[in-house]
Formats: structure tokens, C-alpha cells, sequence
């Protein structure tokens, strides 16, 4: 039997820099594609960090898969190049793919792209839109279509560039693939994910965006807060570190009675360690009720040990699965 049709089928994942929204794209995908699903994850910006995180060789400009989940779900992924998204359109719209050969030659691509750096990200858009509406036989080629996105500081210029480009043309191909772009970015069927880590930049970077993503009209989605911490102490030896009323006087009779040599030295240091742990999670509290006053769906994924490889990619994907299954239920 086939799944159930995803209300939401293209997901835009962006966050400021260093909030790990690749890695949290990649798991996004494994997590949609559960239960026999097949899900598309586009790379946009040229650096290989999926064929990193899956231990795949580089991705060419075309859709290979990348894993298999549960059920016979699997992920495909796509490095998207911009001259081969050119060659592309010239050839789908114009007839011109052999013209286009030439301008490669004549390093006329390159030239374009230079002097107009919003065809770049209208053709990135573009290939976006034409995965998540293709069709063979009658059946959507994907369920879904997660893509690895530009940061937050340049999101909304990046999903809002082909509306301006349409303005400067009244009709033709371009004028009709722009305003089919925008039709499934504006549309309900797309939401866009911001990843944030409990840091004041990031946060109020996510704040930012989010306004900015409103006032565009272009649909936000969950807040997804990556490498959440858990406390290390009890609440009640939390609270009393926090205020900086651990000692190391505190500690030492129990290292004493451990035979701890030099105890009270260490004593003090560990009380120092406390009392800096406890400091820095009461200030990620704080910031989990900024957050919460974004008044977003939110899920929070733990900080894992170790370097993230496909096994990491699964947990997290087990985490993002519950809050997709929640906001479905909601």
C-alpha cells in the first residue's frame, strides 16, 4: 500500500552557520522517508556535506540514493549545479541545450551567474519546484523534498528572488516558471525549518528570520533546536550551583571518604566545574523560553558524542519522526 499522502512536502531547512542544518536536513529526510516513502535532499550550496554525512563519494548533478529506511523507504540526494541547471533551462524552456554547450565553452555561464547573482538562486529554486511537483505515470515522483538550504541571513532573499524576477516580465517562460516557483514556495505544501542552537546569536538570528519569512509571506515551519544538552546535576544541586553556593567544602568529605589524595584541590576544582555547568544550562534555560515565545512548533535534538555519521542521522531522525507524527496529529 502506498503511505499517506505528507501534508507538507517541501521542507526548507536553514539556520545560522554552525547550527548543524545539514545534519539536521540529512535526518529530516531519513525521517520522512520511513515507512516506504521516497525523499528527495537537495544540497545548494556546492560543499559535498551530504556525500560527507552518508560516506558517499561526491555528489554528481543527478539523484543517487543515499540510504534506505524503514518499510523500503530511501533518500535520494542531489548536489545542484548551477551551470548544469542552466544547460537545463535553456534546454526545457528555449530549445537551446546545444547553445548552451557553447556558452559553457565561451564561459558565458559563469559571466551571467558573476554579473547577476539572483539567477543563481533562481535557478536553485527553480529545480526545487520542478522536484516536488514531478510526475511519472500519474504518481508523484517524491513524497517529499527536504532541502539543505542557505543560512538564515540570506533565506528569504534566497526563496524570494524568483517573485522579483517575474516582475520584470509580463509574460513568456520565465514569467510562467517564476510564478509556478513562487505558487509552491508561498504554498502550504512547503514549510521552512529554522535550526538554532540555545546561544543568544543564533536565537535572535532565528527570531530575525522568522519575521522576515512572515513579512514575506512565505510559510515557517517548526524551530528545531540542535545539540541540546542535558543538566549533569540533580535540580535541587542545579539551582544551588547556579547561585554559586557549591564549595568545594561541599565536596570534600565525600572525596575524603573515597581516599582521595590531594581531595581538597580537587574539591575546589570540581565545585568550579559545577558551578560553571549549572551557570551556562540556566542561561539555555533562559533561552528556551525566548525561543518558546517564537510560538513555533519546536523540537530539541540531544548533542551526540562523537562525529555524526549515518548511525547518528538514524537516532536523530527517530527524534524528528515523533514531532512530524505530533504536528500531523495537531
Amino acid at each position: 500500500m502506498a503511505p499517506e499522502p505528507l501534508p507538507v512536502r517541501c521542507h526548507v531547512v536553514t539556520g545560522k552557520g554552525g547550527t548543524g542544518k545539514t545534519t539536521v536536513a540529512a535526518a529530516l529526510a531519513l525521517a520522512l522517508a520511513a515507512d516506504g516513502r521516497h525523499v528527495l535532499l537537495v544540497e545548494t550550496e556546492g560543499r559535498q556535506g551530504i556525500a560527507q554525512l552518508f560516506d558517499t563519494p561526491p555528489l554528481p548533478y543527478e539523484e543517487r540514493r543515499v540510504a534506505v529506511t524503514r518499510g523500503g523507504g530511501e533518500v535520494k540526494a542531489l548536489a545542484i549545479d548551477v551551470e548544469e541547471a542552466l544547460l537545463e533551462y535553456l534546454e526545457m524552456f528555449y530549445n537551446l541545450k546545444r547553445a548552451g554547450r557553447a556558452l559553457r565553452k565561451m564561459g558565458a555561464i559563469d559571466f551571467a551567474t558573476t554579473i547577476a547573482p539572483g539567477l543563481r538562486d533562481v535557478l536553485l529554486t527553480g529545480k526545487i519546484k520542478e522536484a516536488v511537483t514531478r510526475r511519472r505515470d500519474g504518481h508523484r515522483v517524491y513524497d517529499a523534498v527536504v532541502v539543505d538550504a542557505p543560512p538564515t541571513g540570506r533565506i528569504t532573499r534566497f526563496l524570494g528572488v524568483t517573485a522579483e524576477v517575474a516582475g520584470l516580465t509580463r509574460s513568456g517562460p520565465i514569467k510562467t516558471q517564476s510564478d509556478g516557483v513562487m505558487a509552491v514556495l508561498k504554498s502550504p505544501q512547503t514549510a521552512v525549518h529554522l535550526v538554532t542552537l540555545l546561544e543568544d546569536m543564533p536565537v535572535q538570528e532565528t527570531a530575525d528570520a522568522i519575521a522576515e519569512l512572515t513579512g514575506a509571506g512565505l510559510p515557517v515551519g517548526s524551530v528545531i533546536v540542535n545539540m541540546a544538552t542535558e543538566p549533569l546535576l540533580p535540580e535541587e544541586q542545579l539551582e544551588r550551583a547556579a547561585a554559586a553556593r557549591l564549595t568545594g567544602a561541599d565536596l570534600a568529605p565525600a572525596l575524603a571518604a573515597a581516599h582521595v589524595h590531594d581531595g581538597t584541590a580537587i574539591a575546589d576544582a570540581l565545585a568550579a566545574q559545577a558551578v560553571e555547568h549549572a551557570q551556562g544550562w540556566a542561561a539555555q534555560d533562559e533561552l528556551r523560553d525566548e525561543v518558546a515565545a517564537l510560538d513555533l512548533p519546536t523540537v530539541e535534538l540531544p548533542l551526540l558524542p562523537g562525529p555524526i555519521d549515518v548511525g547518528a542521522l538514524f537516532e536523530l531522525a527517530g527524534r524528528l519522526e515523533e514531532h512530524l507524527r505530533t504536528e500531523v496529529a495537531a
